[in-house]
């Protein structure tokens, strides 16, 4: 007999299978979204296991819990789904109608309320957002009107077109434009009693009522439980912790063909665990579904294991321009080394003096392939030319280009002289997060001592190598390569562009004086740079997928052509393991951050257990 328990305004049950902890199925909206593509209809019930390394992991909940505004389906095309429908007008005006009937994870409505709240309220509040709205809302410096049109329908406006809005709300980590009203507004200065509010903040041992707010609104980090929420399921436990437990949302959205309301399974729960131990775990059978923490080399191990373990260990392709990529800093400090690095020449010479098929073949049987750090086949604006520029295992030439720089004279090593007489020798700089870039490192050393070229590795941690990349000091750093190489023409370019100062180490200072509007850092100064900022605003104006297309064509030529980063291999097998019994799990897929959300975006809703 099913047991019920009260807590607020969160229903426990314990369903048919036994779980506790797993709530009630309630209703979905009366305008529900309806998955009629699924591979097999489901049954309900049941809990999955999955192993973090960390407690702040428990944001992928929200990340595989997929649910968005407006989000990719399984072919990566832009869906409404949080949203019932959404009108697209001259790239500028977005108008977004909700489902009939909608709820929070509490019963409470959802509502345009919901969303002006966050505009209005959150980011459009100097003391919780005093950087004014999220970047992504902002368009050459204008923030959109907004307006409700009635309790279901809102509008966006801004005077010219904003390319980003819809791919960023589908984002792996999304833009938030709203946030539960009903529940912050009793934490919100604008809405409490002042005497009453500064209870709460002496209560909450918080700094200020800013402090209360920010600790309850925490949409990113999904580890409140008190928050309601969209997402299928909903955490229960409240950090910090070891095993964190989130049942099922009993007002979600989703149905599938026969109506039944989804998710299918009751129960998700996130074990935290050493990351050296993921994979043994894993083989040994104390997972259900587990890709994060492992890694190809991992990959004989488990499929050795899948009759003990009852885990059916898949293999997909990650979408990475690279899996690992060597870069550059075109910003170091170093006079002599960023004179040699802005040198086209010296790049390829670095390029072409790679075996990336050795690579392949050491450290990943053979199936990795070459790669320089761009889109891929699969993407549709991938062309031989940017596909294969700057490829090739070409030592002769290598050594000509460098000659031809001047590096021609050699010392009792056979280590080619700098211009001031300094040997041709640097540290390539890495996070220290795992033994494979070491393991890859060893095989371009013995690569580049071909040309007179001697390096060395140096782990950090990643916030220490992070700020040496951007003073200049760590003159070469080895990274993952970029996120997204399946872009489409309606996707942002701005992988391929001097824009950012985390995620693109090869011109750290380049886009910083970008991100904070000429304030800090240096502008570009390299003529391919300045174009490929240029063509960026180009496609920021363009509008539609045709004009779109054309820009990030000339983009992706000029970024190729120039060796910037150095990509080594991509198509690196990412072992997925999967119980049994669980179905719905794509046999074949693609796994990536962005914009597949790892396996988001194959809608981990849709998964059901058989037994």
């Amino acid at each position: 007999m099913n047991k019920r328990y009260l807590s607020g305004l969160v229903i426990i049950s314990v369903l048919g299978v036994g779980l506790p902890g797993a709530s009630s199925r309630a209703e979905p909206p009366a305008e529900p979204m309806v998955i009629d593509d699924m591979p097999e209809i489901g049954k309900p019930g049941g809990q999955i296991r999955t192993l973090i390394n960390r407690e702040k992991d428990v944001r992928l909940l929200y990340v595989y819990g997929h649910a968005r505004v407006v989000g990719y389906n399984p072919k990566l095309e832009l869906v409404p789904d949080i949203a019932a429908e959404y009108k697209v007008e001259e790239g500028r005006i977005f108008t977004f109608r909700l489902r009939k009937g909608h709820k929070w994870s509490d019963g409470q409505p959802l509502t345009s309320e919901d969303f002006r709240f966050y505009f209005e309220d959150i980011a459009g509040d100097p003391e919780l957002s005093p950087t004014g709205l999220p970047i992504e809302l902002v368009v050459d410096g204008e923030t959109p009107q907004f307006e409700v049109i009635d309790d279901e329908t809102f509008r966006y406006t801004w005077s010219r077109p904003n390319p980003y809005f819809l791919s960023q709300l589908a984002a792996a980590s999304p833009l938030f434009i709203y946030a539960p009203a009903h529940y912050l507004k009793q934490f919100h200065k604008k809405y409490v009693d002042e005497a009453k509010l500064g209870e709460l903040v002496k209560r909450d041992n918080a700094r200020d009522w800013v402090q209360l707010f920010m600790r309850r609104d925490r949409m990113n980090k999904f580890d409140n439980p008190d928050l309601p929420t969209l997402q299928p399921w909903m955490l229960t436990t409240t950090p910090p912790a070891d095993r964190f437990i989130a049942v099922r949302n009993p007002y979600y959205h989703r149905v599938d063909s026969d109506g039944q309301q989804l998710p299918y399974v009751d129960r998700l729960i996130l074990d935290v665990v050493d990351s050296k131990l993921i994979a043994v775990k894993t083989g040994e059978g104390e997972t259900d579904l587990q890709s994060r923490g492992l890694s190809f080399q991992d990959a004989t191990f488990l499929k050795q294991n899948e009759e003990r373990s009852h885990l059916n260990i898949r293999l997909w392709p990650e979408a990475r321009g690279a899996h690992l990529a060597l870069y550059p800093n075109l910003n170091a400090a170093d006079d002599t080394w960023r004179k040699l690095f802005r040198d086209k020449r010296f790049r390829e010479a670095l390029s072409i003096g790679i075996d990336r098929d050795a690579i392949s073949q050491y450290l990943y049987f053979g199936l990795a392939t070459p790669a320089n750090n761009t889109v891929l086949p699969d993407s549709p604006l991938y062309t031989q030319q940017i596909g294969e520029a700057c490829l090739g295992h070409d030592i002769d030439k290598a050594n000509a280009l460098l000659d031809e720089l001047g590096l021609d004279k050699r010392n009792d090593d056979d280590l080619r002289l700098l211009p001031d007489g300094r040997p041709l020798e640097l540290i390539v700089e890495t996070a220290g997060e795992d033994n494979e870039q070491s393991d890859v490192l060893e095989l371009v050393r013995g690569n580049w001592a071909a040309i007179g070229f001697r390096i060395h590795t140096k782990p950090s941690e990643r916030e220490v190598l992070r700020n040496r990349v951007f003073s200049g000091e760590a003159l070469m750093t080895i990274w993952y390569g970029i996120e997204n190489g399946v872009p489409t023409a309606e996707q942002s370019p701005k992988e391929f562009v001097p824009i950012n100062q985390y995620d693109q180490p090869q011109w750290p200072k380049w886009g910083q004086y970008y991100e904070t509007k000429g304030s800090a850092g240096e502008a570009p100064d390299l003529p391919e740079a300045k174009k490929l900022l240029e063509l960026f605003h180009e496609w920021e104006e363009a509008t539609g997928p045709d004009a779109q297309k054309q820009v990030w064509e000339q983009i992706l030529q000029t970024y190729s052509s120039q060796c910037y980063t150095i990509g080594l291999v991509a198509n690196v097998l990412q072992p997925i393991a999967v119980r049994d019994t669980i179905h719905n799990v794509p046999e074949e897929g693609v796994y990536n951050w962005e914009p597949h959300a790892q396996i988001g975006v194959y809608r981990p809703d849709t998964f059901w257990i058989s037994n």
